[in-house]
């Protein structure tokens, strides 16, 4: 991933804390994360189970559920963690500059 283009995806202050929002570039769409610690992650924006998009799931600790099955996935590792899900979500870097939140794909 180090070869990858940083994409402005938004503003720190438009994901509240422990939450996620969609960010749609070009023909991807991607999910990005704000923990409670004030940690920001991004990963594909669809689950791998049924293709229901992340955005509208629920941030817990380091852990997104997929409000179609409640599939769930470690948001820092992208890991799977319960059924039905069984296939890894790619992340992606994330950093913070000037109050802006960049991913790299």
């Amino acid at each position: 991933m180090s070869n990858g283009q940083w994409i402005e995806a938004c503003e720190v202050d438009d994901i509240e804390v422990e939450d996620v929002i969609r960010f749609d570039h070009g023909d991807r769409t991607f999910a990005i994360y704000r923990t409670e610690k004030g940690d920001f992650y991004a990963s594909d924006g669809y689950c791998t189970h049924e293709k229901f998009h992340l955005s509208n799931g629920l941030v817990m600790g380091n852990v997104i559920e997929c409000p179609k099955h409640n599939g769930r996935f470690d948001i820092a590792t992208g890991q799977a963690k319960r059924a039905p899900v069984c296939v890894d979500l790619r992340t992606y870097p994330v950093k913070i500059e000037a109050d802006k939140v960049y991913i790299q794909i």
